[in-house]
């Protein structure tokens, strides 16, 4: 297997110092510290910075995007040295939502012809963008108005949903959305849309300029496009590199985040591919997920000449617990952007280092034995399917402890990559009941390099540590498989 190249990325809050200094210049997947749940990233670059937009979910949350707008951004040359910004915008920010009983969806951020920081929004059951301004790309924003025809009337046209802006080279502004679920565009107030759609808007950010026109088809209307079973489904993000203009969004298989592209930045777009799914789907003729898949939403960015895809992954066995990620992609001479894999390693500019201790949360791959009830994300069982839980019963959240729930017989775990410099011992931080074995594997798990079995009896809920010798050395996956009875979770991975 090939080794690709990382960059690291992780954003530490500043009230936990300790913890900052700890994974100083390391940035696993996911990127924010692993209490933080902020999904449906968009990255942007202001001002020598990186900054990520997204919505907000909750630890265990029963809905999508809980809780108010923050942002995170590091420098350019140190993306491990990440700042929690704060608050950026609140529900009740918007006048229609003054109680701030209805949810921010998706946003997007640009910087206008006027050099101030736009913030794009919908919210649930609103059939309408919202707009706040800033003077700061970190915020705080504040309500600047919605989206209008020249007369004042809000534009409401095909779903307004998931917006994505740009402002391209000769100041001209595009809005692209929507949303092609019926059953659950009706459920979110508004009608379907035809498919991804475009407007243009007037420089005072607000005012639409024409009609919206579909600039990608949806699952419906794909017969002798080029989209057959990649339809436009939601999650546009564009962006324009190399002069062409670079559409990147969620098919209607919902886990992956495919890319059109054109020399039109409304018409003429012709799809390129997935760049990315959620569980490694369609890689390399992948039928089942490495992971349990979900919806995806993300983007790409250019940082220091490496261009990256960020997309979400999805905890504690439900859709409204999501985390951002990101992967180095490469975009090739014609312009093409093949498939990448999903990693713990992420941002980073090589494999992790197997030194100390890690969460066993990290892992890029968790599956049950039976592929299918992964493969069926929607009715997925949390009593069967193992995933990655957050002790919630901790006020403070940066003290909270991320762990894998629910390892049965089969269950595999997995990292990508390790560099390992001559390791002896792997310990595994446990809790629950089981009678069994853990197998250790390098690389890929069965057919790879058998590193240890690891018998285990335990039968607590205190976390208990158990090591196995190991001779392991150089640059690797690590895979993890029990093979018993019981359950049991996994807290850390230490290495000696």
């Amino acid at each position: 297997m090939t080794i690709q190249t990382y960059c690291y990325s992780v954003k530490i809050m500043d009230k936990i110092i300790q913890k900052e200094k700890e994974m100083k210049g390391i940035s696993p997947n996911p990127y924010l510290p692993l209490y933080e749940y902020v999904p449906d990233g968009e990255p942007r670059i202001f001002e020598n910075r990186l900054y990520i937009y997204g919505s907000h979910d909750t630890s265990g949350g029963n809905w999508f995007c809980l809780e108010d707008y923050v942002v995170w951004s590091a420098p350019l040359n140190d993306l491990s040295s990440w700042h929690y910004e704060g608050i950026s915008y609140r529900k009740d920010q918007d006048p229609h939502n003054s109680d701030g009983q209805l949810e921010l969806f998706a946003p997007d951020v640009v910087q206008g012809p006027d050099r101030r920081y736009y913030l794009f929004y919908c919210i649930r059951k609103k059939r309408e963008f919202g707009v706040a301004v800033s003077d700061s790309p970190a915020g705080p924003f504040h309500f600047y108005g919605h989206v209008h025809y020249t007369d004042g009337t809000i534009f409401q046209k095909h779903m307004p949903y998931d917006p994505s802006v740009l402002v391209d080279d000769d100041g001209r502004v595009y809005l692209y959305y929507g949303y092609t679920c019926e059953e659950i565009a009706v459920k979110l107030g508004g009608d379907v849309s035809p498919g991804c759609m475009v407007i243009e808007l007037d420089k005072d950010m607000l005012t639409v300029k024409g009609e919206p026109l579909v600039c990608l088809p949806r699952d419906t209307d794909t017969k002798n496009t080029g989209f057959e079973g990649h339809g436009y489904y939601e999650a546009p993000s564009m962006r324009k590199i190399n002069g062409n203009y670079y559409l990147v969004y969620s098919s209607e298989v919902c886990h992956e985040l495919c890319y059109a592209i054109s020399s039109n930045p409304t018409q003429g777009f012709s799809y390129g591919g997935v760049i990315v799914s959620n569980g490694d789907i369609g890689l390399n003729g992948r039928k089942y997920p490495v992971c349990l898949p979900g919806n995806n939403h993300g983007g790409l960015v250019c940082i220091n000449g490496q261009y990256y895809i960020f997309y979400q992954r999805h905890t504690q066995c439900t859709q409204f617990s999501r985390q951002g990620c990101a992967e180095p992609v490469k975009i090739l001479p014609d312009g093409a952007i093949a498939q990448v894999e999903i990693t713990s390693s992420g941002l980073t500019g090589g494999p992790l280092d197997a030194k100390g201790t890690w969460s066993a949360a990290y892992a890029c791959h968790l599956t049950h034995k039976d592929s299918l009830k992964m493969l069926l994300y929607r009715e997925a069982d949390p009593a069967i399917l193992p995933c990655i839980r957050e002790d919630t019963t901790i006020p403070d959240e940066s003290k909270r402890v991320q762990y894998i729930h629910n390892i049965t017989n089969g269950t595999t775990i997995g990292y990508k990559y390790f560099r390992a410099d001559h390791i002896t011992g792997i310990t595994l931080s446990l809790r629950g009941s089981c009678d069994g074995t853990f197998e250790l594997y390098s690389d890929h798990p069965e057919s790879g390099t058998h590193l240890a079995s690891l018998p285990v009896s335990i039968h607590t809920e205190d976390w208990r540590e158990i090591t196995a010798s190991v001779s392991w050395n150089g640059i690797h996956a690590l895979y993890i498989i029990y093979r018993g009875s019981g359950n049991v979770c996994l807290k850390d991975i230490a290495f000696t």
